[in-house]
């Protein structure tokens, strides 16, 4: 681990401020997945602002603005407090049930909200510095094209990196319409969809999000829904523990007699970022709750994936994966 400065913060203003006057800073909560990067070299920050202490962990039901009705969950907040949380688990099962799907108790206690939408990609070509990598060293080239590509993107993948996000936690959030609330140096706040937080690699894999460097999450906030009764996460792995999904669904439904009126889906391990199955949620919408529905509608955004040579078994996998995952949520988490 190279050298660096250590500055415990006091208030998310002077946090801010001390990260904007130095593009090589960064903000240190959780460190689950920073601190990790940093043994191996791969992040080089020479100055680490500890934002553990700031108060920014609150969950709470939001009172007014465009997601009233809703939650707020304080970018702070550990995940393990987010995930057992009453409101999360009442109104937003989904979640909770993705949060608990990642990692470890003990990493989960840990980490936080915020840290967990920036973690970077498991992808190892990413954490081997030796090897060619376009999102740790751009320009060098993207080892996992021709490498070994098992655990990589089928959709949405460019040239340069074919690496997939690693979130449970994202995918739900992205299948519930999330918005991530940042704060920027100048005090101004801005609110960002989910769906724009993450970014496709295309010429600029290193780029994950577009949060801008300066900006810190302050707050992660969900809208009011009615997918709590009908909602699963679906998490398929190699081993039933602390690993990385192949596949993994979020898919949530509402439901009126057996007529669907709105439905969300999104994946992970397939993409740069959450995947969105917009054409599955397409065909859903109005049709009767069926396996057969779930088929089409499954077939209808596999139909686009573009798998590398190791990972084409992620094609039929993630068609399967969706059609039980909304047979689940059909059944309210119930096989």
């Amino acid at each position: 681990m190279r050298a660096f400065t250590y500055t415990r913060a006091k208030d998310a203003t002077s946090a801010i401020k001390l990260l904007a006057e130095n593009p090589n800073a960064k903000f240190l909560a959780g460190g689950t997945n920073l601190l990790d990067l940093m043994k191996e070299d791969v992040e080089r920050p020479n100055a680490l602002i500890d934002i553990s202490e700031l108060d920014l962990s609150e969950i709470k039901p939001i009172i007014n603005g465009a997601n009233q009705g809703g939650i707020s969950l304080g970018g702070l907040g550990k995940n393990t407090d987010s995930a057992n949380h009453l409101l999360v688990r009442q109104h937003y099962p989904l979640l909770s049930q993705a949060i608990l799907a990642g990692a470890s108790g003990q990493i989960r206690n840990m980490a936080t909200n915020g840290g967990n939408l920036l973690q970077r990609t498991r992808c190892p070509y990413f954490y081997e510095v030796a090897m060619p990598c376009n999102k740790r060293e751009p320009g060098t080239g993207c080892g996992a094209r021709e490498g070994i590509n098992r655990m990589h993107a089928i959709f949405g993948w460019s040239e340069h990196c074919v690496a997939v996000y690693p979130s449970d936690m994202a995918v739900a959030l992205t299948a519930l319409d999330a918005t991530v609330i940042v704060r920027s140096a100048n005090g101004q706040q801005r609110s960002i969809p989910i769906a724009d937080f993450y970014r496709l690699p295309g010429n600029e894999p290193e780029k994950d999000t577009n949060l801008m460097h300066g900006e810190l999450i302050t707050a992660i906030e969900l809208p009011k829904n009615r997918f709590a009764e009908q909602s699963y996460y679906l998490k398929v792995r190699d081993r039933a523990s602390y690993a990385f999904a192949l596949v993994s669904v979020a898919a949530a439904l509402e439901i009126e007699g057996n007529t669907i009126k709105q439905a969300r889906i999104a994946m992970g391990g397939v993409a740069h970022k959450p995947w969105r199955a917009l054409k599955a949620e397409q065909i859903l919408v109005g049709k009767e709750a069926t396996e057969a529905t779930f088929k089409r509608a499954a077939n209808a955004e596999m139909a686009d994936a573009k798998p590398l040579t190791h990972n084409a078994f992620k094609v039929e996998l993630g068609n399967r994966s969706i059609v039980l995952a909304l047979q689940m949520a059909v059944n309210g988490g119930k096989a």
